[in-house]
């Protein structure tokens, strides 16, 4: 098993978020969380990464207990998160915000622009704009440049958090054909955090669907799709 959350609790003050949170991800799967505002996927990927502690449960990444480590420990194990709204320095070219995301390889050149090319490779896009102020950029563009600028650590999972947020339609439709290419030709795993419900699902192998702090559903693609209460909430069918 790649990523285990085991029973996990976490709140901010005195409000509690997650209740006893567990899911999992297998190495070269893409797995949707899928749950209304407000349900704790954020939350729940934030914790993962480290931003957040659990006051209770336990994190397992590749093996090892990650719950008690600091964010740039965990992205130095190889979990990478792009995060809602992109974070981008907008009056950085696109080239440095993409070379950011390499900072674990710092002291590398060979290896940073070997990751480059590589990131250039998936969204050709970029290296035309390589120069360009991110700011300048579309929307499309820009969350190209944050999910590359996330697989510039060369991770084993990458967490993507409401990547589709604000985006048109036909955008929407690249950016998931993208995702999925990114898991079948980086081999690594992804964990999809998504209001895109249909979406998500179509690319996804497995998903899980959260209320309230705690997972109430799981299955394959094809298992969730088959359930009338998914069909309803979520994908208005």
């Amino acid at each position: 098993m790649l990523l285990k959350v085991d029973g996990i609790y976490v709140g901010y003050g005195t409000v509690e978020v997650l209740n006893g949170m567990s899911m999992d991800v297998r190495q070269g799967e893409l797995v949707t969380l899928l749950g209304s505002n407000g349900a704790g996927k954020s939350t729940l990927v934030k914790t993962i990464s480290g931003f957040l502690r659990p006051q209770k449960g336990a994190i397992e990444f590749n093996g090892s207990r990650i719950d008690h480590l600091e964010a740039d420990a965990i992205a130095r194990l190889g979990l990478s998160h792009c995060p809602e709204g992109r974070s981008l320095f907008i009056d950085l070219t696109v080239a440095d915000n993409l070379k950011l995301g390499a900072y674990i390889f710092k002291k590398d050149e060979n290896k940073v622009r070997t990751r480059l090319e590589r990131i250039y490779n998936l969204f050709p896009i970029l290296k035309e704009r390589r120069k360009q102020k991110a700011g300048t950029l579309s929307g499309g563009q820009q969350q190209m440049v944050a999910i590359g600028r996330a697989l510039m650590a060369e991770p084993k999972l990458l967490i993507l958090d409401e990547p589709s947020l604000g985006l048109a339609p036909l955008i929407i439709e690249k950016l998931f054909q993208t995702v999925r290419n990114i898991l079948n030709e980086e081999g690594i795993a992804v964990l999809l955090v998504e209001q895109n419900a249909v979406k998500s699902l179509e690319i996804a192998d497995r998903g899980y669907v959260i209320e309230s702090g705690r997972v109430v559903l799981s299955g394959s693609k094809s298992e969730l799709y088959g359930n009338e209460e998914v069909r309803r909430a979520y994908l208005g069918i």
